[in-house]
């Protein structure tokens, strides 16, 4: 039977074999990992000397050990690049955890250990990973624990940064920023009445910080691309139309009827929203909230940015997490 821990219970740990024995493989960062090689090479016994000799304290290799452990501790929870060190592309969820194992079943353990830091780097999931962290900033903030939420701030960072260097998407940026800081708002002032993990002031300097981004989000500036090669202008008028009607949210398509006077008369066609309108509602809706123009006939834009704000919208991912109920794995395809 192999060697798995001191605890019975535990879930054991990975061990390499050198020259000088067995030694346990432990996933912190390089950084980190010269420093444990330092305080390993510490002697069995360290004598601390006063001002007298006579007031020397011998310490055995027990409490050596156990103070390594505890610096080591003491480093991976204040170096913020550790923070992302898991970078799984799959987790196991147990169904229930028992006294023999403790399954990550919570969605701080999930966010810790699957790789969110590569997932905003790929097209196809980066919509999908700021959907998850706006969904958390509304409802599951609080619910993380200190190490998630570092990683949670840590994946934004670089989420913005990504958009400040791509201005790919900023609207959606804009959108999770301004929940997130209401969110704080309504915590920070709550302090005590809600459970809030971390010192009043770190969540203070968090806001502060949400602020900054707003800010430089809001005087991105749109780099005009020189490009004397075919344009979207010189499309004919039936691909223009049919990219249009590839648009599954109804600001993409206002938007893009801002870049030129036919792509503005093609986004206000009654039959695009209408579209549009059928795609992401039922015909029951409809009847609830029509609206009629001055002609008399239904005015399909203003009914689908009200029925907006009454029902949800389909959404629409490249890329997804999934979840194997058979094998009980969440992992991304």
């Amino acid at each position: 039977m192999p060697f798995l821990g001191q605890d019975w219970r535990s879930p054991g740990w990975r061990w390499v074999k050198t020259e000088d024995g067995w030694k346990r493989c432990e996933p912190f960062s390089p950084a980190l990992e010269d420093g444990n090689n330092q305080i390993n090479d510490i002697s069995h016994t360290v004598i601390l000397s006063g001002d007298d000799d006579d007031d020397e304290e011998i310490y055995s290799t027990e409490d050596c050990e156990f103070a390594a452990k505890k610096r080591k501790k003491y480093h991976l929870g204040n170096n913020t690049d550790s923070q992302c060190f898991y970078r799984e592309k799959w987790i196991y969820v147990h169904k229930e955890s028992t006294k023999e194992r403790h399954g990550y079943c919570t969605l701080g353990e999930a966010f810790n250990r699957l790789d969110f830091s590569s997932a905003i780097q790929d097209i196809r999931r980066f919509n999908y990973v700021v959907k998850l962290l706006q969904l958390i900033a509304k409802s599951q903030l609080t619910s993380l624990s200190g190490v998630a939420q570092k990683n949670y701030f840590n994946i934004l960072d670089k989420i913005v940064r990504k958009v400040m260097e791509d201005q790919y998407n900023p609207r959606l940026i804009k959108d999770l920023l301004q929940d997130l800081s209401s969110t704080l708002c309504i915590l920070i002032r709550g302090v005590g009445k809600s459970v809030l993990v971390g010192n009043i002031n770190i969540w203070i300097c968090r806001l502060e910080t949400i602020l900054l981004w707003q800010q430089q989000l809001n005087n991105l500036q749109m780099n005009k691309q020189v490009n004397n090669g075919l344009t979207l202008s010189d499309l004919p008028l039936h691909m223009l139309n049919n990219i249009l009607y590839r648009f599954s949210d109804g600001w993409d398509i206002i938007t893009l009827g801002q870049v030129t006077p036919t792509l503005y008369m093609l986004s206000e066609d009654r039959q695009l929203w209408k579209k549009l309108c059928q795609y992401h509602f039922a015909e029951k809706q409809f009847c609830r909230h029509l609206i009629l123009s001055e002609k008399g006939h239904i005015d399909w834009k203003l009914m689908y940015f009200a029925l907006q704000k009454y029902y949800p919208i389909k959404e629409q991912y490249g890329d997804t997490l999934h979840f194997c109920r058979h094998c009980s794995i969440l992992f991304w395809k």
